[in-house]
């Protein structure tokens, strides 16, 4: 299996950071794009380097590498997640800008019919986003609010990140031991 990350410029890196520490675990092979925004982001919320982010992927893309394979409809993956996303890469893909390498991938995700999950990290919603969240899911996205729950008890944040990480698995259709399931 072969899923693209993008990290972009909203708050919640970690959750991003979490997932591809998840995939690795899970010998998930994984393309990286980091935006400048979401290694801004990186530094003030994490105390992760980019060398350790990028670490963790396979193969990881400039932003602005409109060459690399995950651009393209030929290239073969089983899918996308932007983990957070922000709502100028949201509003991006929603009305088809491919501007950069990851409203690009996601375009292709969305035009080749494969699973492309948005982790949205804002609040409040403006009308303008949640038009945007409408239309790509009606477009076959998945909108995923970084809405972690709680009824697995988290003591720590670590775990509280991780109960959203889990659900992101749930949806790339990987079996993991993340986080509690709802009745265990």
């Amino acid at each position: 299996m072969t899923i693209t990350v993008a990290i972009t410029g909203a708050s919640g890196v970690q959750y991003g950071v979490r997932l591809l520490e998840a995939l690795r675990d899970l010998q998930v092979e994984t393309q990286l794009i980091v935006t400048k925004s979401g290694q801004d982001l990186m530094s003030i919320e994490t105390q992760h380097s980019l060398n350790y982010v990028t670490s963790l992927a396979r193969q990881t893309y400039e932003e602005t590498d409109l060459s690399a394979p995950i651009a393209s409809g030929s290239h073969i993956s089983d899918g996308m997640v932007i983990i957070p996303c922000s709502m100028k890469t949201l509003g991006s893909i929603a009305h088809g800008i491919s501007s950069n390498l990851v409203t690009r991938a996601a375009d292709v995700c969305l035009k080749e019919r494969r699973k492309l999950v948005l982790v949205v990290r804002e609040t409040p919603l403006s009308g303008i986003h949640l038009n945007n969240m409408l239309k790509l899911s009606q477009c076959g996205a998945v909108i995923m609010p970084a809405s972690p729950g709680f009824y697995t008890r988290p003591a720590t944040i670590g775990e509280l990140i991780d109960t959203l990480v889990a659900r992101v698995l749930d949806l790339m259709q990987l079996d993991h031991s993340l986080s509690r399931r709802w009745g265990d």
